[in-house]
Formats: C-alpha cells, sequence, structure tokens
C-alpha cells in the first residue's frame, strides 16, 4: 500500500550567506520508496537526542556517507555536550536527508514513530553549511518540534527560530574549536579556522540587523514597534537579529539551554500571545526540573512594559 505523509516546513533554506526563512511550506511526500538501511541499536539504556542513532537518506552525491557522518556526530556533540536534556518527548532515531533542492526542515510525519526526520540542502563535501543546517534543525527537535502534531504558528514562532539560531551558532563555534584541536578527517585541522570564519560572517550579518531595526538600544521598544513583522513565522531578519541575544545568554549561562528542551509541551504551542507563551514556559520548565532563566529574561526584554500582551 502506497504511504504519504503530511509535511510542513519549519525553516527556510540556511546559504552561505543567510538570509530571512522562506515562508512555511505545507506538501504530502510520497514515502513508498524512503525506506533506508537502519544502524542497529544498542537496545541497553533508553535513547537521547545525543545518543539516538543517526541514519542517513537521500541524496547525498560523491559524499562519503562516512564522511557526513563523522561531521553530524561532531556537531551533534558541539551542540549537545554538557546539555541536560530534561524533555520527555526525545526521538529514539534520527534521519537527516539531503536534498539538492528546498529549504532544510524538519518533516512531520503522522505515522507515530519516535524518529526525528532532518532535510538539509548543501553543497558537494559543504561541511560547514551541513554543521549549520543541521544544527539549527536539531535545535527545533530539541524543542520538541518533530513530531506530527508540532505545526508552526504565529505568533510566538519566531522566537523558536531565534532560540535554535543561536543554538546552531553556539554548536559551530565549539565545533571550529574541536575541528582544530582534532579534526575528523586526518591532517584537515585548518579547516576548522574556515568553520569559524563561516560562523562569524553570520554574525555580522545579524549584528548589523540588531543595530538597523533597534534592537540593540531598546529591545522592548523594537518589540513594540515592528511586532507585526517580528511575528511572522520562521527566521526572518528580526528574529536573525533576536538570535545574538540568545546566543549571548547561553554563553554567559550555559545551563539556561537545558530550557529549549520545555518548549511546546502545552496546548497552542506557539499559537498564543507571547506573555502566556511564557508563562506556560516557565510553567514547563518547573515540571522539567529545567532553568527558567530563558523566559525569565525574555519577560524583562519584551514584555517589562506595562500592558504588554
Amino acid at each position: 500500500m502506497e504511504r504519504r505523509r503530511l509535511i510542513v516546513g519549519i525553516a527556510g533554506f540556511l546559504s552561505a550567506s543567510p538570509t530571512f526563512s522562506s515562508p512555511l511550506r505545507l506538501m504530502v511526500l510520497d514515502e513508498s520508496s524512503a525506506a533506508m538501511p537502519k544502524r542497529a541499536s544498542s537496545g541497553s539504556p533508553a535513547a537521547t537526542l545525543l545518543t539516538a542513532p543517526i541514519e542517513l537518506a537521500g541524496d547525498w552525491g560523491r559524499m562519503l556517507p562516512r564522511s557526513a557522518d563523522l561531521v553530524l556526530e561532531r556537531m551533534r556533540h558541539a551542540c549537545l555536550d554538557d546539555v541536560r536534556l530534561v524533555s520527555d518527548r526525545q526521538p529514539t532515531k534520527l534521519r537527516v536527508e539531503e536534498h539538492t533542492a528546498g529549504p532544510p526542515s524538519i518533516w512531520l510525519h503522522p505515522d507515530g514513530n519516535s524518529m526525528a526526520w532532518i532535510i538539509v540542502d548543501i553543497g558537494e563535501r559543504d561541511w560547514s553549511k551541513l554543521a549549520y543546517q543541521f544544527g539549527h534543525e536539531l535545535g527545533h527537535v530539541l524543542a520538541n518540534s518533530w513530531q506530527a502534531d508540532a505545526k508552526p504558528a504565529p505568533p510566538c514562532q519566531w522566537l523558536e527560530e531565534a532560540m535554535v539560531e543561536a543554538f546552531s551558532l553556539r554548536g559551530l563555534g565549539r565545533l571550529a574549536e574541536s575541528w582544530t584541536a582534532d579534526p575528523p578527517f586526518a591532517g584537515d585541522d585548518a579547516f576548522g579556522d574556515a568553520i569559524a570564519e563561516y560562523r562569524q560572517n553570520i554574525i555580522k550579518g545579524y549584528e548589523a540587523l540588531a543595530d538597523t531595526q533597534g534592537l540593540t538600544r531598546d529591545p522592548a521598544a523594537w518589540f513594540a514597534d515592528h511586532r507585526s513583522e517580528i511575528e511572522i513565522p520562521g527566521l526572518n531578519p528580526f528574529a536573525q537579529a533576536m538570535s545574538l541575544t540568545f546566543l549571548k545568554e547561553y554563553e554567559q549561562v550555559p545551563e539556561s539551554i537545558e530550557a529549549i528542551a520545555a518548549l511546546n509541551r502545552w496546548p497552542g504551542r506557539s499559537g498564543i500571545p507571547v506573555a502566556e507563551y511564557l508563562q506556560r514556559w516557565k510553567d514547563s520548565c518547573a515540571e522539567l526540573h529545567a532553568s527558567p532563566h530563558l523566559p525569565l529574561r525574555l519577560g524583562e526584554l519584551l514584555v517589562a512594559r506595562p500592558g504588554a500582551k
């Protein structure tokens, strides 16, 4: 029997010089030929987002699967090492599928299995872009946005996009350091500098956006003045600028990252007003014994003004 899945794209195409996300896409995927070989599972302790096996799918061209796998594993560890994984909705397997066109995304598949399905679109052996795109989508998985009901919605989806973009940028910095110290490919330690430059170019672009938009001067005024544009779902230019605020929090308060895993555990997910979103996020952090630093800090920055909703 032909099986078909409903797919929702989470993040827009992120190129070497990223721009804002393309609009969210809703499409139906013919999955009759999607089955791929699976890795053996150890069957011991329950899998976490850090230990769940990764399988490759799609068209990787002349790229060696083992090489792509090494980059993905390195980036996963760069993103998640030293992060407490508190979510009660972690996948037991990750599929990373390479497409030759279209935006990177999370594919939502309503078959009830526990696999998170990530789509990337990179050039031949473009390991910096692979790590970057994978890190962003891995952030969505960490934020419990990988199951069939994880459909993105305004007005608060932009916050998740900014959070997971910062999550990927943080991971890229750690990946650059580890690549230089212990390259996954023999004699390739200099590529760590290329990863660091790739990351810095993204950050420079976002810094320019934050300055132009007024975010660096007064976050509350920035939010009030541009709210209709800010709340457009996707990694829009305002979410890109805001990602640097999250990156700063991750670097200054490392335990704050664990709060990402407390996202989207309530009815309505991102489709509720920001004040309610932050309150439900704080409640979710309390349930999972996660640091509430991020929702508290966002409340101070964005909704501290009387009457903000």
